[in-house]
């Protein structure tokens, strides 16, 4: 009888010592903690250069720099989202026996909320803030003595609430707002008295005295429509397709502003890549002046289309 014991005490001793979690421990289930904010950042960084030496074809040498920043911070469920974005851009381009020139200046903030209380659908109750300006005096080059732009001069804010739709809303979205405030901010002086981006200029006698200040301020309500696409068009190219049209209904209600920007990224491998992109812009408010038959003199011109495109070659770095 206590040989039959001893045995089984050794087997329990044994048995106890390969697990003793399973006997006296419980073992935790990792608990679920819902959806949890998503960031993202990245730094790029853009260069191009051409040197000559001896070329009898003739040539100026140049080089040119982008620097960028890009951040995230994004957050979703079954029925709300919330994205956030930010973007700066700076670019610069020294050209032989030429002045340092501006190529780009770009500060926007983006924000946007949707809600959707039916699974079914694919529509958001959705609400949007983008707002943008620049860091650096702007010129009409080879002027360097008169800034045409400068940092809150102008800056744009649009704030509206309307519907969104978006299947897959982080690739694919298109937003209505029937009712969008744009607020135009030109901050300086001169560029508000002279009713630069569509402000209310200042007012002067006949003698050249200044009898009214220019408006620093410019509010306007009207229909806002906006469209993003992301895909990837083939192995290691991405696109990227923005599109925003807004008109006005007090002030010429059916001339739309649009802004518009295709973006091609083509990635090498982990660091380095090459960019393609196209800016179009058109708004009516941002007027355009040719010399008169008057030395030094200038007159109104009308708006016109603005368009700027860009290829780099650089890295990109996300943390």
């Amino acid at each position: 009888m206590k040989k039959f014991f001893l045995i089984i005490a050794c087997l329990l001793i044994q048995f106890v010592g390969a697990q003793p979690d399973s006997l006296f421990l419980k073992v935790a289930t990792p608990k679920y903690e819902g959806p949890k904010w998503v960031q993202t950042n990245k730094f790029s960084f853009d260069l191009s250069e051409v040197t000559f030496v001896n070329w009898n074809s003739g040539g100026s040498n140049s080089i040119s720099g982008l620097v960028g920043l890009a951040t995230s911070a994004n957050y979703s469920d079954k029925y709300f989202y919330w994205k956030n974005s930010g973007r700066f851009s700076y670019g610069i381009n020294k050209q032989e026996s030429r002045e340092l020139r501006k190529t780009d200046d770009v500060i926007e903030i983006k924000s946007s909320m949707g809600f959707n209380p039916d699974l079914n659908s694919n529509w958001f109750y959705s609400a949007q803030l983008t707002f943008s300006t620049q860091i650096a005096n702007g010129y009409s080059y080879p002027d360097t003595d008169t800034p045409i732009s400068k940092l809150m001069a102008p800056g744009y804010m649009f704030l509206g609430a309307g519907m969104e739709y978006g299947k897959q809303i982080k690739l694919l979205s298109f937003y209505f707002s029937p009712l969008t405030l744009k607020a135009t901010f030109v901050l300086d002086e001169d560029l508000a008295n002279a009713g630069s981006f569509g402000v209310e200029a200042a007012v002067y006698d006949d003698d050249g005295g200044l009898l009214k200040s220019g408006e620093r301020l410019k509010q306007e309500v009207g229909i806002l429509m906006t469209n993003s696409y992301e895909m990837e068009l083939a192995k290691n190219i991405n696109v990227k397709n923005q599109v925003s049209m807004y008109s006005d209904y007090i002030n010429n209600f059916g001339n739309v502003d649009i802004d518009w920007q295709l973006d091609f990224d083509f990635k090498v491998n982990s660091f380095v890549r090459a960019t393609l992109g196209s800016h179009l812009r058109y708004d009516d408010d941002v007027k355009t002046t040719i010399e008169t038959d008057v030395d030094g003199e200038t007159e109104e011109a009308g708006a016109k289309v603005q368009w700027k495109q860009f290829l780099g070659v650089g890295f990109a770095v996300d943390f």
